[in-house]
């Protein structure tokens, strides 16, 4: 059942036509906007006014898809025998599907091919709304890709290349776009392609690969934050500056002069209006919210009766669709909470001025504070009495959303971690906090340079640093009572407290002290005992070797140093024990000795005596 034909509607009767009757019919007849004369039969339409019925200039495709479904769907030809070959492709398309040759999701993605470009950003600026964004946002993303399609010649969603975005941000760059705002085209279309994949308009995003152009290297506005004097400033200029607008004149030869006299209304209004807008800054400056989010929020946002006061900012007002509960420091919650009765006091007065019941409390939807649209602008001629400079001497501007970099410089100046300004701030990342966010000029580099260490070239420097950090007299302060003295038992020795060569005595080598013949000092640690099986090492952390288990209960399994023993004493503490006959047996020992002495060898290593110090563990 394959067939193309001409579809034909109805439109208004245009004007200046005639009407006349032919066969018994009303029609009319006129001339197109090319000169051509025109006719068509008239009828009434629902609402009894006059219609003619003409008949489409394209032919329109009825066939039967895949799926066995009649559709009807325009050629946009005006032959009948190019709508022929276009119905030809449509139904050899169906066939595939029912073959099985092409999938429904193939054919459905062939259909939308031939669809203007135009009606699907139509859709997608729907699909956005469902998706909860804003107005502006749809707005904004429909002007990037409907000037794209202009520029590229993306007629048919066929018509969408890499190439023609590619060529066009190379235009764009040579006439001096910036790069950010040929990203935001890019990412529009990108987001675009993503979204005809999805929804089955386009197998795959044609605009996949497309780089990014260089955001770092061609800011076109960089802003710097305001300092705490700046900032005083601004605020005496934002409250001084309505009222002496009204008071000064504007044009003529008395031009800036002070003489204009006001009512105690208009005073009283504009001096109220100067409030607010300094209310504004200080708002924006301590609390780190965007124009617009500030400008979301209610008096019924405004919490004051918690530990600690706060504003709500629900999801949709929010640029990450999140919703944060913001704190306020507890001087602007004052200045909040005064401007909120203020306000409730005037709303009462004019209610008792009309005659009706003064209201308990401000309705839940009265703004917190009047944004005005044009705050930029008004912001500039508060810098400019204040005696602020728009832009410094590196190019960097002062504008609206310099004040929320104000607020993340003066948190990283005040001593904030990164990780908390960045959860102030509301960041996904920290890199956008700390190198975008945080102006490092008005940053006390030279105070943190204090606190490196001294680094003294000559012996008088090496002196004054020693004075300095209070190390007079060769160690600090802390050395003396926190190191262990290894003279004393049961104290680990420090490398600072162990003995140099020269006190170790001739027969020191190196780092193993030997003792000399005939020491009897009965306080030598063990492992300056000769014929002891210690390291040569001096180690931190000399201790005797552990006890090991023996056959009777309670006592040590005797270890030989030099043919000792360790056996246990009274109260269960170790000592050296004597053998008889063995080499710390000391009848035995002075006999050896006065051998030796005889014979003049002093080749045999000389055994300590058996009374030695008790070494508990």
């Amino acid at each position: 059942m394959a067939s193309v034909y001409r579809k034909s509607y109805t439109k208004p009767l245009p004007a200046g036509a005639e009407t006349f009757s032919r066969a018994g019919e009303k029609h009319a007849r006129w001339k197109d906007h090319a000169g051509k004369p025109r006719t068509a039969r008239v009828f009434t339409g629902r609402n009894g006014a006059p219609r003619i019925s003409v008949m489409a200039a394209t032919y329109t495709a009825k066939y039967r898809d895949g799926s066995r479904i009649v559709r009807e769907t325009a050629t946009g030809c005006r032959s009948k025998d190019a709508a022929r070959a276009v119905l030809k492709e449509l139904v050899d398309r169906a066939e595939k599907v029912r073959a099985g040759i092409l999938t429904s999701e193939e054919d459905a993605i062939a259909n939308q091919q031939s669809v203007r470009f135009n009606l699907h950003v139509d859709a997608y600026t729907d699909c956005l709304e469902s998706r909860g964004t804003t107005a502006a946002h749809r707005t904004e993303q429909a002007r990037y890709l409907r000037r794209l399609a202009e520029d590229c010649g993306w007629g048919m969603l066929a018509d969408v290349q890499r190439d023609h975005l590619e060529r066009w941000m190379v235009g764009q760059a040579r006439r001096q776009m910036g790069a950010r705002n040929q990203n935001a085209h890019r990412n529009a279309a990108l987001a675009f392609c993503r979204w005809c994949v999805q929804t089955q308009r386009l197998l795959k995003s044609p605009l996949d690969g497309v780089a990014k152009a260089d955001e770092k290297s061609d800011r076109r506005r960089q802003r710097r934050a305001l300092t705490a004097d700046e900032l005083g400033r601004l605020l005496d200029a934002a409250r001084r500056r309505p009222l002496l607008d009204a008071t000064t004149v504007n044009r003529g030869p008395r031009k800036g002069q002070r003489v204009v006299r006001v009512s105690e209304h208009t005073r009283h209004t504009k001096l109220r209006l100067g409030r607010e807008r300094a209310l504004i800054y200080k708002a924006l400056v301590l609390t780190g919210l965007r124009r617009n989010e500030l400008a979301s929020l209610t008096v019924e946002s405004l919490v004051l009766d918690t530990p600690v006061p706060h504003v709500v900012l629900h999801p949709e007002h929010e640029k990450n669709r999140q919703g944060s509960e913001i704190p306020l420091r507890a001087d602007l919650a004052q200045d909040l909470g005064r401007w909120v009765a203020d306000e409730l006091e005037r709303h009462q007065d004019r209610a008792r001025a009309a005659g009706a019941p003064a209201p308990d409390r401000l309705p839940a939807n009265t703004p917190l504070l009047t944004v005005p649209t044009g705050l930029v602008k008004i912001l500039d001629r508060d810098l400019e009495l204040a005696g602020i400079a728009k832009k410094d001497e590196r190019g960097r501007t002062v504008d609206v959303h310099a004040l929320r970099h104000t607020f993340a410089t003066l948190l990283s100046k005040g001593g904030t971690a990164p990780r908390t300004a960045q959860a102030a701030l509301r960041h996904g990342s920290i890199d956008l906090t700390m190198n975008v966010y945080t102006d490092p000029k008005l940053l006390d580099v030279a105070g943190a340079l204090d606190s490196l260490p001294a680094l003294p070239l000559s012996d008088q420097d090496a002196d004054d640093a020693v004075r300095a950090t209070g190390t007079a007299g060769g160690a600090a302060a802390l050395a003396p009572t926190l190191a262990p003295d290894w003279r004393k038992r049961g104290q680990t020795p420090s490398s600072a407290d162990m003995p140099t060569g020269e006190e170790r005595g001739p027969n020191s080598r190196g780092a193993r002290p030997r003792i000399p013949r005939g020491a009897r000092e009965r306080g030598t640690p063990p492992a300056q005992r000769a014929g002891g099986k210690w390291s040569g090492r001096l180690d931190l952390n000399q201790r005797p070797p552990d006890p090991q288990s023996g056959a009777l209960p309670n006592c040590a399994t005797p270890r030989r140093f030099g043919g000792g023993s360790l056996l246990p004493a009274a109260g269960g503490a170790v000592k050296w024990g004597e053998r008889p006959g063995g080499p710390f047996d000391r009848a035995a020992g002075d006999a050896r000795r006065s051998a030796r002495r005889g014979s003049g060898d002093d080749s045999t290593p000389v055994h300590l005596a058996a009374s030695v110090p008790v070494v508990a563990w």
